[in-house]
């Protein structure tokens, strides 16, 4: 291994290859669920010099087949599946995009910017922003996660049902492949239909088939203006007919439709009674809508009214806070951001990151509640997600006074067992935005179609023939 790691040095630098020390930033997942052993952590400056280091490793895997070398891409790890740290074998090399930062073009005219993986979204947005554009993808993690990173979960977000996931504001990709060379894919074009889109193969694909290096992306014009409402509402029964009416009433400008239980809001309140949680003593379910509005902010209340007024007669709200200030807007979406931080401070506990068709939802909940209750009686639902495109982060806490720790030993299998078939019954899927990577690995033989994995490792083995990519992330091969 002293020859690989000596060429890799030569490539990028000796100072930007780790191979001892404290290495935790790179070798242990952001929930603390896996720590493993790098072989090296290897930080490339540049496109070229990836490809190089990919190279070398292809040459050295094939040279020493039984060496057990691979390559594990990050940008800011902050997967929630486990997706972007090396395993224990200490043979696997950290790929670290961070310094790969750059802003390459902006170009206002085309709505379109091109950046290097590493670009932390939060500065991508202000980057945007600068130019009075939009960039949409919007995460909790969005201060840390990199573009690279979220293009390779497809990453989704609180503004998906009007922007879609990572994948829809994606044009163009710059890719290192398996072997090493470089497809140049950066185009700006929103047609194109000159064979396989090769661009989708390669987002969501959690660094399994090749590495991505840069990303031309979409802009759009900022809002006039942008308001929120926080919404009591009666039963998730209630909070999807809202979503129906505010569909109707705002049309384009329903940017964001987030669904919190009461439990969840309770943690919030719990660990953080800085924040003032409105209304949730009193309801079952909040809801937390976004205008972005074209027009102006006075059409933006008019609208908001209106919709307001009608889902109060008609009880599908009992009661609603609406933003008058940016700042007022920001609080409620913090309060919204703070609920996997109050569940994380509120102990160990497991997570789901699903998708159900939004008319299945409230069935889904209450046949899945029933079935938890039953199983684990006083175990505690957190459920909360973005109920505006059907996926909810349906998780699971240990009854109050339990060991933690052993509630996950014990129960995890038989928990994520239990919602991934209810899941399924409701022709739902066990990952929305969070991927695949090496948590729900296994799970995937038990819910994905046999037919769909088999394409899925014949991609996998016509452009990574030595599994050289995130071995055992995503797919057994």
């Amino acid at each position: 291994m002293q020859t690989l790691l000596d060429e890799l040095r030569h490539i990028v630098g000796n100072a930007h290859v780790f191979t001892d020390g404290d290495l935790s930033a790179w070798e242990q997942d952001w929930r603390k669920r896996s720590h493993g052993k790098a072989l090296a952590v290897v930080r490339p400056a540049s496109t070229d010099e990836v490809a190089q280091v990919v190279k070398a490793c292809a040459n050295y895997l094939h040279a020493n087949p039984a060496c057990g070398v691979s390559l594990v891409p990050q940008g800011g790890n902050t997967s929630l599946a486990v997706g972007a740290t090396p395993d224990e074998s200490g043979h696997q090399i950290v790929l670290s995009l961070q310094r790969m930062s750059a802003v390459r073009r902006l170009d206002a005219d085309n709505l379109t910017v091109t950046v290097e993986a590493g670009c932390i979204l939060q500065n991508l947005q202000e980057r945007a922003e600068e130019a009075n554009l939009l960039f949409p993808l919007s995460l909790a993690a969005e201060g840390t996660c990199t573009i690279g990173g979220n293009l390779g979960s497809n990453a989704g977000g609180t503004q998906v049902l009007r922007y879609g996931n990572a994948r829809d504001l994606c044009l163009g990709l710059e890719v290192v492949t398996a072997q090493g060379e470089v497809w140049h894919g950066l185009s700006g074009l929103r047609k194109d239909n000159t064979g396989y889109d090769l661009r989708d193969l390669f987002i969501g694909a959690e660094g399994t088939l090749g590495i991505i290096t840069a990303a031309t992306l979409k802009l759009y014009p900022l809002p006039a203006a942008q308001l929120t409402a926080w919404v009591a509402v009666p039963s998730l029964e209630a909070a999807v007919t809202l979503l129906g009416l505010a569909h109707r009433h705002l049309g384009a400008g329903l940017t964001g439709f987030e669904v919190m239980g009461q439990f969840a809001l309770g943690l919030v309140a719990k660990h953080f009674p800085q924040l003032r949680v409105p209304l949730h003593l009193e309801t079952p379910f909040c809801v937390l809508l976004e205008n972005s509005d074209h027009e102006s902010e006075l059409h933006a209340h008019a609208q908001f009214e209106r919709l307001l007024e009608t889902a109060l007669e008609q009880g599908y709200a009992t009661d609603a806070v609406v933003s008058e200030t940016l700042g007022q807007s920001k609080q409620l979406w913090h309060i919204r951001e703070s609920i996997p931080l109050a569940q994380a401070l509120e102990g160990l506990n497991i997570k789901h990151d699903i998708s159900v068709p939004i008319s299945r939802i409230a069935d889904f909940v209450h046949a899945t509640d029933a079935l938890l209750q039953q199983t684990i009686p006083g175990v505690r639902l957190v459920n909360f997600g973005h109920l505006g495109d059907g996926n909810l982060h349906y998780n699971v806490q240990a009854p109050a006074g339990a060991d933690a720790a052993q509630f996950l030993r014990d129960d995890e299998a038989r928990v994520n067992t239990l919602v991934f078939d209810s899941v399924q019954a409701f022709d739902g899927s066990i990952s929305a935005e969070h991927g695949v990577g090496s948590l729900k690995v296994d799970h995937l033989a038990h819910y994905k179609s046999p037919v769909a994995l088999g394409m899925m490792r014949a991609i996998k083995q016509a452009l990574d023939p030595q599994n050289l990519m995130n071995p055992g992330r995503m797919l057994r091969v």
